[in-house]
């Protein structure tokens, strides 16, 4: 079973990812991970991309996608995969469609911007030791400091209201023509996130068919 995970920041794609990969047996695949394989394995497209990151300039959505063909040709996805990160527009899926990446069911983790905006801004980490904390779902005991190691409790740039408000426009405006595009070819599954990590899980089971 081959899927693609969509979700705003924050809706919980990368907890659900882990989930799915254990649940179903197949391997989750970030572009950034296959990107620096592909380098470190040097493969002809590995030594392209790095020769494009090394002058600092974005990589090509049409090596991107040749590094993702070659990747899912792999013998570990021969039972499916998850793509993590890409499409990120509606280039890359009709691309990724012309190349024959079959894809079975795309999956829309769908939670309220308001709330996300709460997830993320209430995200605390330490400054010293990386723990991290939530205002209301995971408090540490004493306010701004960490129950480990006693450091401060900080609030990272991307959690920041202003951030979090910016890269929620950005998604918005890339990601709803990819839920369009699937919708018409009849593999989009919404899902609500805003519910917990276990019944959000069993809900993208029931809506990919598969035994939960």
């Amino acid at each position: 079973m081959n899927l693609i995970l969509l979700g705003a920041p924050g809706a919980g794609k990368g907890t659900q990812a882990e989930l799915l990969v254990k649940r179903l047996g197949i391997p989750a695949i970030s572009t950034g991970n296959m990107l620096r394989e592909a380098m470190a394995n040097g493969t002809e497209l590995g030594k392209l991309a790095k020769k494009y990151m090394d002058e600092g300039a974005l990589v090509p959505d049409e090596l991107i996608l040749g590094i993702v063909a070659d990747r899912v040709a792999q013998p570990d996805c021969e039972k499916g995969f998850i793509l993590d990160g890409v499409p990120r527009t509606l280039a890359q899926a009709e691309a990724l469609e012309a190349k024959g990446v079959k894809i079975d069911h795309v999956v829309s983790i769908e939670v309220d911007d308001g709330k996300i905006e709460g997830r993320m801004t209430g995200r605390r980490v330490c400054a010293k030791c990386g723990a991290s904390y939530h205002i209301v779902a995971n408090p540490p005991k004493t306010e701004g400091v960490c129950d480990s190691c006693g450091g401060e409790l900080i609030i990272r740039k991307d959690d920041k209201p202003e951030t979090v408000r910016h890269r929620l426009e950005v998604y918005h405006a890339s990601t709803e023509v990819l839920k369009d595009f699937y919708a018409k070819l009849g593999r989009l599954r919404t899902v609500n996130g805003d519910q917990s990590i276990e019944g959000a899980n069993e809900d993208i089971l029931k809506a990919i068919g598969a035994k939960v």
